[in-house]
């Protein structure tokens, strides 16, 4: 009996628009399998992953188990690539691997030229909407970005673009909260540094103390350095070149935080990456 792969996705833009969700492709493919008389050998699932790019763990699984398995079923193109190329990469190891790809809502048949012209046409136009739809989102958020600041200050609330708020910030009801008790040691870092300790001496204080960050990770170079140059420490958020205040409570003022920036970047041996990151000193209440 031919054995099949059954694959579902869906992305974080497409949650928000009208389509198929995970559970109604899986149900679409399992009864195709069944009226084809395929043997389902197991169902791999991509919930909130793009289809422009491969960096998805269903799909990896999916290709590493292929010898396990006959026949790839998907509800339409778009569902396993929204790229050309990487759809063409995958019928290529498809084909050496002697397994064939089927669409259950698309009839196609890759065994013959013209059948293989018109995947690659249809492919062309999926991943021409998802250029479009990255487009209208890119354009869409910029202009949230732009208007955010303006809306925080009538309302005295601080919104975000949709983050994880970092250490010493929660988001309660979509508003941004401080975290007192962790904002005291988000200072007490930028003073550290600011003192002359390296990161390294200032990550290994904070373990020997017991100070862990929210997951519960010890903390290090990496980790202190993003909080050491993140913005929202000194009241601004930044998204994609536009910067904006936010009126949650901040550890620094904007000229320790410049501070700091400097300090950082005369440290940088190549002199192209020494520009500082500042943000506009306004005097504003912590």
């Amino acid at each position: 009996m031919t054995s099949a792969a059954l694959y579902a996705r869906v992305s974080t833009e497409e949650q928000a628009m009208e389509g198929y969700s995970i559970g109604a492709q899986k149900e679409i493919l399992e009864n195709y399998c069944i009226a084809q008389g395929y043997e389902v050998y197991n169902v791999y699932v991509d919930d909130g992953y793009s289809g422009r790019n491969t960096r998805r763990p269903g799909y990896r699984r999916m290709m590493e188990e292929m010898p396990e398995w006959d026949v790839l079923v998907v509800l339409k193109m778009d569902r396993i690539h929204r790229n050309t190329r990487n759809f063409m990469n995958m019928m290529e190891a498809l084909t050496k691997q002697n397994r064939q790809f089927v669409s259950a809502t698309e009839a196609l048949d890759t065994t013959n030229a013209m059948g293989r012209f018109v995947v690659s046409m249809i492919q062309n136009i999926a991943q021409l909407e998802s250029e479009q739809i990255g487009e209208r989102t890119y354009v869409g958020m910029r202009e949230k970005a732009e208007n955010m600041e303006r809306a925080a200050m009538a309302s005295g609330e601080s919104r975000t673009m949709g983050f994880n708020p970092p250490f010493g910030y929660r988001l309660n009801g979509g508003v941004l909260v401080a975290v007192p008790e962790e904002l005291e040691i988000v200072g007490g870092m930028y003073s550290d540094y600011l003192s002359g300790k390296t990161i390294n001496e200032i990550a290994e204080a904070l373990n020997r103390s017991g100070v862990r960050t929210r997951r519960g990770n010890r903390w290090n170079v990496h980790n202190l350095r993003t909080i050491l140059h993140n913005p929202i420490y000194a009241g601004y958020m930044r998204w994609d070149g536009v910067t904006f205040r936010h009126f949650a409570k901040a550890p620094v003022d904007p000229v320790t935080f410049n501070s700091v920036q400097r300090l950082a970047a005369s440290k940088v041996r190549d002199p192209s990456k020494r520009a500082a990151s500042s943000v506009p000193e306004d005097d504003f209440e912590l």
